[in-house]
Parts: structure tokens; C-alpha cells; sequence
């Protein structure tokens, strides 16, 4: 009988969320997002022609100033009402999945789609892998609250691996989706967001290789005609040098940042919102009728750098102009993802590297492209602080696979140098500024109590480190009682068991929200806790 109990509380608690919900939760995505992918293609092709023909036609200029009226009105009506649609969408996927927002899951996903399209056709410098991601964390939500309403407790496994579905099909790359759980989203390892975030990553790539050739859109975000040259054993300075200067550039940029969030800020307070959107969407405007590669997402930038015939001087000011221009988009609230570019910004400077070592040192014009594909891998290993993920990702999406030792070298040296300086992620940074903006008028209380574990809960049979409990709460520790059966093994580690009383603390200014995340895991409570 204990048997029977035990393997259908398995089957409740951990092969529903985990496989059937994660499998929905990445087909889902999938579709979601190849669909977008495909509508987001054509809406950047028309906008490049568009920019071309004001280029040579500047009387088109005035009807694309109305344009960008009508878009920046479009803006402050819906973020006004939604604010968690602005802003990139990682950080805002990383904010619901550890519970420190909320939102509503359909609207959510429908005003993203939207807004962010409409980013793509202004041509902010913006890119659809953070769309790509909020919305699968809100398809997560969504399979959750159609199919299992009365399971609050699977929300966040499934919208991890939404977000993880949602990285997967944008950029092409499924272990670095499933390494985003682990090393940015969630800052920790588990068996439980291992198994949501690989069967979601892996039902969404299935799906998206099936619904690739019926929609004509490419799974892959970067393909490659040549195989990148293999770095030899006194070649190594070359990845500690591409990682040194990235790994500057990213703590430049990351400190950037602070002072362009401080800037904004203080704008806020003396801008209307739609007034600051329409200086944004105008200066966009006019940098993309100076050169389209100023603006939009930064994929067929990059894709161009691969071939050596940009100037230095002119690649700075690509530089310069994207850089700032992103940042103030970002900080600004357009809807639009920054892991783009950022890879963009890093094949900028990665080229601009590349180019003084084959034009001023004699370097062979052949280790080019291998000191863009680093210099990628460590702009993303620093500013995102995801050394681990730049790694797979340069296999997967940049072809590094020959190079495996110079993409460890590159990515550990630029994530060094942001650590060193105590810089936190620019994922990181932003949500701290968003988690200041929602509760700057809120008390937290701070609340010290102990909660049973109730039978056929959630909790019961997991470790502490498998479940996400709500935000700012921390178990102190857990009292087995004497018929709970636990056993401590190897590692100091047990399990979670009925009757269990866990000693736990918690920061929140929503007490009554707080606990409600907190009886779905562990079960009603009688009485006052």
C-alpha cells in the first residue's frame, strides 16, 4: 500500500510537471515562437526595404515620423496597462519564474508578440530571443492554468521550461536552453529543473524541425559555410586575448548600464512616458536612414562581420551608435530581447580586434573569423555572466566544435574580469531595477514560523533544493519526525516526507500571496502560522 502511495505521489508531483506538462509546455512554445520567428522575418526585411527607399527617397521621412507617433501612442497605451511586457524579456521571464512578479499569461504573450514586432519594424535595436523567451514562460503559465488549474505549485517548472523552450527555438542552440535554467535563471542545479527544462527543450525542438520547412524559417540563428580554423596549442593567446579585451568591453558596458538607468530614471520623472518613447523610436528613425546596420536586431550585422571588409573607424561607430542606442531602449521600456544584441556589440568589437590583428600585426586573415566567433562567446560569458552556457552555445550556434579549449579559455577570461570587479549580470541588473521601481513604496514584513508538511503535498519526497519556493523564502531546516522514514545519504542530503516541520523565514510585501505560494507546496496549515 506504502508502495502504491509512493509511486502515485511520483507520478503526480514529478512525472506530471516534468514530462507531460513540460512536453506541452515545449510544444507550445514551439509553435508560438516559430510562428513569430516567421512574421518577425518578414517584418525586418520590409523594414530594411523601407529605410533603403527613405535613403534615396528623404520626403518619406515625414510619413515614417507618423509612423513612429502612432507606434510610440501604441506603446504608452499598452505598457501603461501591462507594464511586465516592457523591457527585454529575459529579465522579465527570470522575475516570474522566481516568483518576485506576476502577470497575466494570455495578455502577456499577445502583447509581446505584438510589440515587439512592431520594435522589429521601427527598427529599435532589439532582438526577438527575449520575446521568444517571455512568451514561452507564459505558455508555461498558460498550459498550467488551462490543464492543471488546482496545481499552483507546477507554474514555475513549467514556465522555466517555457523559458528554456522559448531560448532553444530562438537561438537555435537546445543545451544552452536547458544550461539557461540552471546558470541564469534559476542560479542552482536540480534533477527537477533538469528534467522540465530537457523535456520542454527537447518536445520544442521536434516541434520546430517539423513546422521549419512548412514555414520557411531556419531553426539554426547563425549558419556557417566554412568550418572555423582550429586553434592550435600556441595559438592559445589568442582566446586570452580575445577574452581580455571582451571581457573589458563587457564590464564597460555593464557599468554603462547604471548610468544610463540612472539617467532614464531621472528623465521619467520629468518626460511623459509617450514623449520619451517617441525620442527613442526618432533617433532610431534617423540612425537607420544614416545605415541600417545601426539599428534593427544585429543578426545580419553580425552574419556581415564574418567577412573582413568594414573599416575600423567605421565599425567604432557602430559601436557607439548601437551600444548607447540599445541601452536606452532597454532602460527606455521598448519591448525587445538583448541577448542579440549583445552578441552583435561583441562581433563589433571582436571585429574590430580581429581587424587590427590582420591589418597592423600580420596576423593570417584565416584566424579572423574564429576571433569573432570567441569574442561572441565571451561578451555573452561576461555581460550575461553565463560562462557556461557561452560555451555550448559557441558549439551549437557558432560551429566552435573544433575549438571547445579556446571557447572555455575565452568565456572563463571575460566572465573573470566582470567577477573580479563585482559586476552582476546584465539580466541581473536590470530586474534589481525593476524590482526597485514596483516596491520602492511597499514595507516588507519579515516572517519566522514552521510549517508541516501535509500527506500527498507537493514537497513530500523532494529535496529542499528541487522545489521553488517563494521568493525571498529560505528553509532553515527540516525536523523529520520518527515514522517519516528519512535517511540521510552520502552527500548530507535527504528528502521531504508527510509530517516533516519545516523551520522557514521569509521577506514579503504580500503576505496573503506569499502563503498561498506556500500551502501549494506543503499543503494547507491549520490554525495561525
Amino acid at each position: 500500500m506504502k508502495n502504491r502511495k509512493r509511486i502515485k505521489r511520483r507520478i503526480i508531483n514529478l512525472i506530471m510537471p516534468a514530462l507531460v506538462f513540460g512536453s506541452l509546455t515545449g510544444v507550445m512554445t514551439a509553435s508560438v515562437v516559430m510562428i513569430y520567428k516567421f512574421c518577425a522575418g518578414k517584418i525586418i526585411h520590409f523594414s530594411e526595404s523601407a529605410y533603403g527607399f527613405m535613403r534615396a527617397n528623404l520626403w518619406a521621412v515625414l510619413p515614417a515620423l507618423a509612423v513612429v507617433a502612432a507606434a510610440a501612442y501604441l506603446y504608452k497605451a499598452v505598457l501603461t496597462k501591462y507594464p511586465n511586457v516592457r523591457g527585454g524579456g529575459i529579465p522579465t521571464s527570470i522575475a516570474l519564474m522566481r516568483g518576485i512578479i506576476s502577470f497575466r499569461w494570455a495578455v502577456n504573450l499577445v502583447w509581446v508578440f505584438i510589440l515587439s514586432l512592431v520594435s522589429f519594424f521601427i527598427g529599435v535595436p532589439l532582438g526577438n530571443e527575449g520575446p521568444s523567451v517571455q512568451m514561452g514562460t507564459a505558455a508555461g503559465k498558460g498550459v498550467i492554468d488551462v490543464f492543471a488549474k488546482k496545481q499552483k505549485a507546477y507554474s514555475r517548472y513549467a514556465m522555466t521550461g517555457g523559458a528554456c523552450a522559448g531560448f532553444s527555438v530562438a537561438t537555435g542552440a537546445p543545451i544552452s536552453g536547458m544550461m539557461f535554467a540552471v546558470e541564469e535563471a534559476h542560479h542552482r542545479i536540480s534533477p527537477m529543473i533538469i528534467m522540465v527544462s530537457a523535456v520542454s527543450v527537447l518536445s520544442a525542438s521536434l516541434t520546430a524541425s517539423l513546422l521549419s520547412p512548412l514555414l520557411g524559417v531556419s531553426t539554426s540563428l547563425f549558419a556557417f559555410e566554412e568550418t572555423l580554423l582550429a586553434l592550435s596549442l600556441k595559438d592559445m593567446w589568442i582566446p586570452l586575448t580575445v577574452g581580455i579585451v571582451l571581457g573589458a568591453f563587457a564590464a564597460a558596458f555593464l557599468k554603462s548600464y547604471e548610468y544610463i538607468n540612472r539617467f532614464s530614471k531621472a528623465l521619467s520623472a520629468k518626460m511623459p512616458f509617450y514623449l520619451r518613447m517617441a525620442v527613442i523610436l526618432t533617433v532610431t528613425l534617423a540612425a537607420g536612414v544614416l545605415s541600417y546596420d545601426l539599428i534593427s536586431t544585429g543578426h545580419e550585422l553580425t552574419l556581415s562581420l564574418f567577412k573582413i571588409d568594414k573599416s575600423i573607424l567605421l565599425l567604432f561607430g557602430i559601436l557607439l551608435v548601437r551600444w548607447f542606442l540599445t541601452l536606452f531602449a532597454n532602460t527606455g521600456g521598448v519591448t525587445g530581447g538583448i541577448f542579440l544584441p549583445i552578441i552583435a556589440l561583441g562581433a563589433v568589437v571582436s571585429s574590430i580586434l580581429g581587424n587590427i590583428c590582420v591589418k597592423h600585426f600580420g596576423l593570417d586573415e584565416s584566424y579572423y573569423t574564429v576571433i569573432l566567433a570567441l569574442g561572441i562567446c565571451a561578451c555573452i560569458s561576461g555581460m550575461m555572466k553565463m560562462p557556461l552556457t557561452a560555451v555550448f552555445f559557441g558549439v551549437e550556434a557558432l560551429s566552435c566544435y573544433e575549438n571547445i579549449i579556446p571557447v572555455i579559455i575565452v568565456s572563463a577570461a571575460a566572465y573573470s574580469i566582470t567577477e573580479v570587479l563585482g559586476l552582476s549580470s546584465i539580466n541581473d541588473s536590470v530586474i534589481e531595477a525593476r524590482n526597485e521601481e514596483i516596491f520602492q513604496n511597499k514595507h516588507p514584513v519579515v516572517k519566522d514560523t514552521h510549517v508541516t508538511v501535509a500527506e500527498g503535498s507537493f514537497a513530500v519526497g523532494k529535496q529542499v533544493r528541487d522545489i521553488f519556493w517563494p521568493n525571498n523564502l529560505f528553509v532553515l531546516s527540516v525536523n523529520h519526525g520518527e515514522k517519516s522514514g528519512s535517511r540521510v545519504d552520502e552527500h548530507g542530503e535527504n528528502h521531504i516526507h508527510p509530517g516533516d516541520v519545516l523551520h522557514v523565514r521569509y521577506s514579503t510585501s504580500d503576505v496573503e500571496a506569499t502563503e498561498d505560494e506556500l500551502w501549494a507546496i506543503v499543503g494547507e496549515q491549520t490554525g495561525t502560522v
